[in-house]
């Protein structure tokens, strides 16, 4: 039975993962890149309410409404292309192939 103190419950790095449908270790990697909020207690990352809801609207993906027009093909472009003509490349002869004579 849980004490009634006031305070906002807190969830650990697993009790997340298990509500994300991802791993434990996936959470804490995103923490330590500072991606998602997270609180610090006793050297191990703890989560509020507040937090596992910022989580979800962070990774959550929405269609933005020029790309998906009622049933037209969206297209999709190469981004990068080549600037100058292909240089052909030769590899080198193996040091001990070198040093031989």
């Amino acid at each position: 039975m849980q004490k009634e103190t006031g305070l906002p419950t807190s969830y650990s790095a697993a009790e997340v993962a298990a509500s994300l449908g991802c791993s434990e270790w996936w959470v804490k990697e995103q923490v330590r890149r500072r991606r998602i909020p997270f609180l610090r207690s006793g050297g191990g990352y703890r989560f509020t309410s507040d937090h596992v809801r910022e989580i979800f609207h962070i990774l959550e993906e929405r269609p933005s409404p020029t790309t998906a027009v009622a049933g037209e093909a969206v297209t999709r472009r190469r981004t990068a292309q080549p600037v100058g003509p292909a240089v052909n490349l030769r590899a080198r002869r193996p040091r001990r192939a070198r040093n031989v004579t």
